[in-house]
């Protein structure tokens, strides 16, 4: 059987976009065609309205076909603290649909996003004993995809020493 085909795009950071590079992301996913696309966070520079209004234009010309998008840190609003507090996600919900826990199935694949973003830390993420638990509880019910993918924005690991405090807090949990 074919294998599936997934385009993950990370770190778009709308708002600081270089439309050559935009140009240049959409000719490459019409190239590939893809059968899900993964946006895993930071679509956005400062989760701004006009940001997501970008983002969102992006998105309407991929490939239509399912997509399963995280936030990432930059996807909050970093000044405009009350809403950080209060509805940290609204502009994120507005452009990208509810937060919930997004899972896709493939013939050859099960993938499933996490919300690592804290609005209460500045960039770092964390993931809770519970969340961990329910994606764990995810995995087992997902039958028998060849190969099961968590997206989570923040790393659960890096490859170099000096970039060890970008790990996501609970990864050693997460990861076991």
């Amino acid at each position: 059987a074919p294998m599936s085909v997934v385009l993950q795009i990370s770190d778009t950071h709308f708002g600081t976009e270089r439309p050559e590079v935009v140009e240049a992301l959409l000719d490459l996913a019409g190239q590939l065609k893809p059968d899900l696309i993964v946006l895993s966070g930071d679509l956005t520079q400062r989760a701004r309205a006009s940001e997501f209004a970008a983002f969102h234009a992006f998105l309407a010309r991929l490939p239509s076909v399912p997509r399963l998008v995280v936030p990432g840190n930059h996807d909050i609003p970093l000044f405009d603290v009350l809403t950080r507090l209060i509805r940290p996600f609204k502009a994120y919900e507005a452009c990208c649909g509810p937060l919930s826990a997004h899972s896709h199935s493939l013939p050859d694949l099960f993938i499933t996003g996490v919300n690592s973003v804290r609005p209460w830390r500045h960039k770092d993420g964390s993931l809770s004993s519970d969340l961990v638990e329910a994606v764990a509880e995810r995995l087992r019910c997902a039958g028998r995809a060849a190969m099961r993918i968590v997206v989570v924005h923040h790393p659960l690991d890096v490859a170099e020493e000096g970039a060890l405090r970008d790990i996501v807090r609970g990864a050693e949990n997460a990861v076991q």
